[in-house]
């Protein structure tokens, strides 16, 4: 599995760079980009999100990077999640489901660690 990490950013640093790898400060849950990030790529495209940094707007996942999804993008990419028909047999998609509901709830940003 090629993994692809997704956490939550409890205290969002406009000035930070995050471009440090570092999935256990954020609690991270893995799925695998081959089997999913792919497939779900045309609908990413029109998330709006940040690369590294609140200073460089974007849209879709810094696949091989770092991102940053905005709380006001967060029920976008968790429609994606949940539309996808595996996630009914998939332990990886229902905690980023989980994932994504948290950060949701809490109004936080959540981060992408791409391969």
């Amino acid at each position: 599995m090629i993994k692809t990490e997704f956490g939550i950013i409890d205290a969002i640093d406009p000035e930070k760079n995050y471009n440090i790898y570092e999935p256990e400060t954020y609690h991270c849950v893995a799925i695998d980009d081959d089997k999913y990030i792919s497939d779900w790529w045309p609908r990413l495209l029109l998330i709006r999100t940040y690369t590294q940094s609140l200073k460089r707007p974007s849209f879709a996942l810094d696949r091989w990077g770092v991102t940053l999804i905005p709380p006001e993008s967060l029920p976008a990419l968790q429609d994606i999640v949940i539309s996808d028909r595996r996630i009914t047999h998939d332990h990886q998609l229902i905690a980023l489901t989980d994932k994504i509901s948290q950060a949701i709830d809490e109004q936080k940003y959540m981060i992408h660690f791409g391969i």
